[in-house]
Order: C-alpha cells, then sequence, then structure tokens
C-alpha cells in the first residue's frame, strides 16, 4: 500500500511565511489552480480512502480531486498549534524576545501544542489508522509540518533535517508499506 501524503496548496497572501498552525485560513487563486494541477497529476492513481486536515486550506486542496472513496476530516490531522504565536512570522516571533537558537528549541519554545503531543496525536494517527487502512492507495491532504514530522518519526531524522526537505504547497511525498519508508 502506498500513502500519499500531499501538502495543501498555496494560501492566501498575508498568511504566506507564517506560523498559521489552526488558523483556518482559504488558498490563494494560485493555490486552487495549483490543487487542479495536482489532482491531474495524480489522475492515474486510484484512491481507495482519503484522509484531509478539517482546515480550510486542506479542504479546498482535497475537493480538486475527483475522488470516488470517502474523505475523512479529521482535527487530527492539523497542524501544530502555536498558541499565541499563530499568524505572525519568524521575525515578528523574534522581536518579542524569543531567541532561536536550534530548530528543536525554537518549535519548542513557541507556545500552544507541546511538542510532544504534537508528535505523539500524528504518530498514533498514523499508526492506528492510516496504516491500518485497506487497499491500494491512500490520499491523505495536510499540513507541511505534519508530514515532516511523520518523516522524522518513521525515518529516525532529526527535526533539523525533516525540516530542511523542500515540500513546496501542493508537494507530495509517498509512503510504502512494504518498504516500510517514505519515498524522499
Amino acid at each position: 500500500m502506498r500513502l500519499y501524503f500531499v501538502r495543501h496548496s498555496e494560501v492566501i497572501e498575508e498568511y504566506q511565511g507564517r506560523y498559521n498552525g489552526h488558523i483556518d485560513i482559504p488558498l490563494s487563486k494560485k493555490g486552487r489552480e495549483d490543487a487542479r494541477e495536482l489532482a491531474k497529476k495524480l489522475s492515474h492513481v486510484k484512491f481507495d480512502r482519503a484522509f484531509c486536515s478539517d482546515l480550510l486550506r486542506a479542504r479546498e486542496t482535497i475537493e480538486s480531486f475527483e475522488l470516488e472513496c470517502e474523505v475523512v476530516y479529521t482535527d487530527r490531522l492539523r497542524e501544530k498549534s502555536w498558541g499565541r504565536h499563530e499568524g505572525m512570522s519568524f521575525e515578528e516571533i523574534v522581536s518579542e524576545g524569543l531567541e532561536y537558537k536550534t530548530f528543536e528549541q525554537w518549535i519548542a519554545d513557541l507556545e500552544g501544542e507541546r511538542l510532544e503531543s504534537y508528535a505523539t496525536r500524528l504518530s498514533e494517527y498514523f499508526n492506528d489508522v492510516l496504516l491500518k487502512q485497506n487497499g491500494d492507495s491512500i490520499l491523505i491532504v495536510t499540513h507541511a509540518g505534519v508530514i515532516k514530522m511523520l518523516i522524522s518519526l518513521n525515518e529516525g531524522l532529526s527535526l533539523d533535517e525533516t525540516f530542511s526537505i523542500s515540500l513546496p504547497y501542493s508537494g507530495y511525498i509517498v509512503y510504502d508499506t512494504n518498504l516500510k519508508r517514505f519515498l524522499i
């Protein structure tokens, strides 16, 4: 079985380059076009099931796919909550006095959902729900942080390593259950 992890398409401009977390943001015009292009690119894949973050940017992305299967919308595939830092840029957060030392320290120091809770939420959903599906191909539309955290947890890579992997808006990475690894 293959799990297709898709990052949602581009959001409206005022939220680009920000820690958006649980803010419910729509796609930009370009984002909607890119979602349609991605759906065409993956149209050769017959998805047996689909899972999607319940946030608008992910829901609008999956709407571009002409799926013949059920879509499960869930808050368990949401990005990490950044608490009071949601909607802020790196520069705005630094200007408030939070110092960047290492990537893992930075993520842990930002407010909102604790890093350990975030990792546990994603790991449990991956192992208890996604890996227990039947079929050949499963579509998962979510957020870059979710995908990169799952790569870190499953490939034994540090957060620094996985968050340096390029995963643009409308990008995707496949997890092969036979190989038990992400095809990066």
